[in-house]
């Protein structure tokens, strides 16, 4: 019998042949995710970010552990978000999450490869963002909030809170889609409603400051927020601005509201950021985002500060702040 021969000797069994030594089993070091994310900047996009860390490491995610995110601050320069965006990718992050209509635009040009998961909360099919809600195809996937859409509704309920109001005033980017979609509507509705919006263009947080600061209250009756986010990412300077000069507020966000705005009717950017771990994680663990429909944000809370109320003089009535899903006094 050729090969190797087995020698027995009572207990003691001798193998002759080649010896093979195994190499040692090396544990390979766990996967550590790279996830940029690229925002406006401010205490309201701070908060999605917050909010979206907190969902991950609830997923089994952590920060620091499982993955590092890379964010991204532009500080209210929209036109910073392409070359942002176009940093990450060379890092070779496994996913970006843009928040924001325009700040997802931009991260979509400024990219060629990586996955890309949005909020965004102008219509992302309309803008072209994505070709489909339910099969949005390609890279890019992520979620909407109606904010744009409930644009006339924002506007009739602020002149509900302020029945004698005529002259609202607001501010946006020109360059921004989401925000020109925001105005039409709200220009619409004003006219609707008998009211006079006085529109401000801005290109930049300087103008925007100037703006604020050559309001009139006798003449400007109430602020007005659109969706733009370099205005988003603004908000302690306008809520300083609008409160110094007494004038009531409509915001999209829970937080404006919580820092001193009188109401906002929109999305809690924490709760929204939270959610959105969902999808990340399905998108870092091989999940196709062109197969991952749009998620519609649904729940739109009505908030309302009665300490401003109160400060301003306003008696809300009580119709409408029975409509209120939050009251903070």
């Amino acid at each position: 019998m050729l090969g190797r021969r087995v020698f027995i000797a009572g207990s003691l069994i001798v193998l002759a042949g080649p010896l093979v030594v195994m190499a040692p089993v090396v544990a390979q070091p766990p996967r550590v995710y790279q996830l940029g994310v690229v925002i406006q900047g401010g205490p309201a996009y701070d908060l999605a970010v917050d909010g979206l860390r907190d969902g991950l490491r609830e997923l089994g995610l952590e920060d620091g552990k499982q993955l590092i995110l890379h964010v991204r601050d532009v500080k209210g320069d929209l036109r910073a978000v392409e070359a942002a965006a176009r940093g990450l990718e060379s890092q070779h992050v496994d996913l970006i999450y843009a928040w924001s209509t325009s700040v997802s635009l931009a991260v979509v040009r400024g990219t060629k490869k990586v996955p890309v998961i949005f909020y965004a909360g102008t219509d992302p099919v309309a803008v072209g963002l994505v070709g489909n809600f339910r099969k949005p195809g390609g890279r890019v996937t992520g979620m909407h909030g109606w904010t744009t859409d409930l644009t006339a509704k924002r506007l009739a309920i602020l002149q509900e809170m302020v029945p004698r109001l005529r002259r609202v005033v607001t501010f946006y980017n020109p360059e921004n889609p989401a925000a020109q979609q925001a105005v039409k509507l709200a220009r619409e509705t004003a006219r609707q409603l008998k009211i006079e919006l006085v529109e401000h263009r801005v290109s930049s947080i300087e103008d925007l400051r100037a703006g604020l600061q050559a309001l009139r209250p006798g003449e400007d009756e109430a602020y007005f927020h659109v969706s733009d986010s370099m205005m988003t990412s603004q908000l302690p300077l306008i809520i300083e601005a609008t409160t110094s000069k007494r004038l009531p507020t409509m915001f999209q966000d829970r937080l404006s509201v919580v820092q001193g705005g009188l109401a906002s009717y929109g999305v809690d950017y924490y709760a929204v950021g939270r959610l959105a771990a969902k999808q990340v994680q399905r998108v870092l663990l091989g999940a196709n985002p062109g197969d991952l429909p749009i998620e519609q944000i649904d729940r739109i809370p009505f908030v309302v500060n009665m300490k401003t109320a109160k400060a301003l003089g306003l008696a809300i009535p009580p119709a409408v702040m029975g409509r209120a899903d939050e009251v903070i006094r």
